[in-house]
């Protein structure tokens, strides 16, 4: 199965990129998964003026990154709260893509906060059913998120390793079962 995680944040020294990072290893040490991160930060999009309905329909430029997005069987989508809501550069992303029909996503917000993005996690619950995706009911909200990861995404504090294991076990068996029971692949 192919995961996609993407870090949602444009910022130079996202403090949420360290949980993508965390989940990209955590899959790959536990998981024969291909996992990715599309690192917004590493994306100027344009604002959205059509849809991409295939990778060859994307801009030259973006056309790596579409070819990514195609062939993703999952995503889990890592964001920091703006303003009450997910980050604008990651609604751009969505919005260059066709629906997502069937596919799993499994949201992961932040904050240095004590709530840890959970208006933006609400947010995200309304926007994955509108991509036509499948929100998986556990999310991983991360508040106080530069004491619980390093910047090269290793796990400071232990006791939060069994929330993050949840939501990976919870986010690896619906993305299965979703991938599995395709009829038309």
């Amino acid at each position: 199965m192919n995961i996609t995680i993407i870090s949602g944040s444009p910022r130079m020294n996202s403090v949420t990129h360290r949980i993508a990072l965390h989940l990209q290893n955590f899959l790959h040490e536990t998981t024969s998964h291909e996992v990715a991160i599309i690192d917004m930060k590493e994306w100027h999009l344009p604002m959205v003026q059509s849809v991409w309905t295939s990778p060859q329909a994307a801009p030259a430029d973006f056309r790596p990154l579409a070819e990514q997005m195609f062939a993703t069987d999952a995503f889990i989508l890592v964001t920091p709260e703006y303003n009450g809501s997910y980050s604008p550069a990651l609604k751009n992303l969505l919005d260059h893509l066709p629906k997502q029909h069937h596919k799993t996503f499994g949201i992961v917000t932040a904050s240095p906060g004590a709530m840890g993005g959970m208006r933006a996690a609400q947010q995200l619950l309304l926007l994955v059913p509108a991509l036509f995706g499948i929100a998986s009911p556990y999310m991983l909200v991360v508040p106080g998120v530069e004491k619980k990861f390093s910047e090269s995404g290793e796990l400071l504090d232990e006791k939060f390793e069994h929330t993050v294991h949840n939501f990976v076990t919870e986010f690896l068996w619906l993305s299965e079962k979703t991938v599995s029971e395709k009829i038309f692949a």
